[in-house]
């Protein structure tokens, strides 16, 4: 039996796994996303006809059915393990840390949602209203709602009637981030792939994103901490020229960067992960996303299939 209406607000990669793991279950399923494109915070922004991923940094895998969809993303040319070793930046100096490898995308993270999402009925630059009980979504009924999105966004959405939602909502403070795109003329810096920034009072990661994109263009991409970019709520741009400053101090650039590009992410990660992999009540509204876990990539993945598969279960 077909279940209609099924509705997923917010097409990133929880979203989009939300809905795709419905779809495979036989449920019929419309994603709604207020952005013109997919992709949530594994977002790619062009700038002057160059991609840079602005969102996650890269992506690393451990579930082995995650692993199955990396898997194809890689035999589709759409992903590429990218490196295992990170530099770190700290008060006594620069060392390196070896870990899981990271993945990243030459056509931008973005791509990889965009892939996922590809024969679902999604509807983008659809703003959702409300979300009242029945379930029903800006007056119109569904059979069950997924907010895949941070907290603070759903409880936006959420009637006051649907406390287990709104409690849900609640369960995770979230944490501000800038991401600054630099371009330069020349690529001016000791070769390294990504770098982690300790205990400074701007950054918190640095990226040469011609290594993660592959095409060795001269562009740093720089996130910063959430103390500083709480000081730019109402103008991300005016942090630019500090941001650009630190870069630059930071691994000793001989010229500035020609082109800064901010953008601010409100709800970049969540302050404290949360234990269960999603939340689902019996009003039938659930929620997904990096927060219910270790806040990354695969983590999002994971919690919008689980959902998916759990609330596929219950309308059967």
């Amino acid at each position: 039996m077909i279940i209609v209406g099924v509705v997923v607000v917010g097409a990133g990669i929880a979203g989009v796994a939300c809905a795709r793991a419905l779809a495979d279950s036989g449920v019929a399923v419309r994603l709604l996303e207020r952005a013109p494109v997919v992709g949530g915070r594994m977002a790619t922004k062009r700038y002057g006809g160059r991609r840079a991923d602005i969102g996650a940094g890269y992506f690393t895998v451990s579930d082995d059915r995650f692993a199955a969809v990396v898997t194809r993303w890689q035999e589709a040319g759409l992903a590429r393990e990218w490196t295992d070793t990170l530099a770190v930046h700290s008060a006594g100096g620069v060392s390196h840390t070896t870990g899981p490898v990271r993945w990243a995308a030459s056509g931008g993270l973005r791509s990889l949602v965009a892939d996922l999402a590809s024969g679902l009925d999604v509807v983008t630059g659809h703003a959702v209203e409300w979300v009242e009980p029945g379930p029903r979504v800006d007056g119109a009924p569904a059979d069950a709602v997924v907010l895949a999105m941070p907290g603070p966004q759903a409880l936006r959405l959420l009637d006051p009637r649907l406390g287990g939602a709104r409690t849900a909502a609640q369960a995770h403070d979230w944490l501000p981030s800038l991401v600054a795109t630099l371009e330069y003329p020349t690529r001016d810096w000791a070769p390294f792939h990504g770098a982690f920034v300790n205990d400074h009072p701007v950054l918190t990661t640095v990226f040469d994103d011609g290594s993660r994109r592959g095409d060795d263009a001269p562009v740093l991409v720089a996130h910063t901490g959430d103390a500083f970019a709480g000081q730019y709520v109402a103008d991300a741009a005016a942090a630019a020229e500090h941001v650009e400053a630190a870069v630059r101090d930071l691994l000793h650039l001989p010229e500035a960067a020609v082109r800064v590009h901010v953008h601010r992410w409100t709800f970049a990660r969540p302050a404290v992960p949360g234990t269960a992999p999603f939340h689902l009540d019996d009003d039938l509204i659930g929620i997904a996303g990096d927060a219910w876990g270790s806040p990354k990539v695969e983590t999002a993945w994971l919690s919008g299939t689980l959902l998916g598969e759990a609330l596929a279960a219950r309308l059967r």
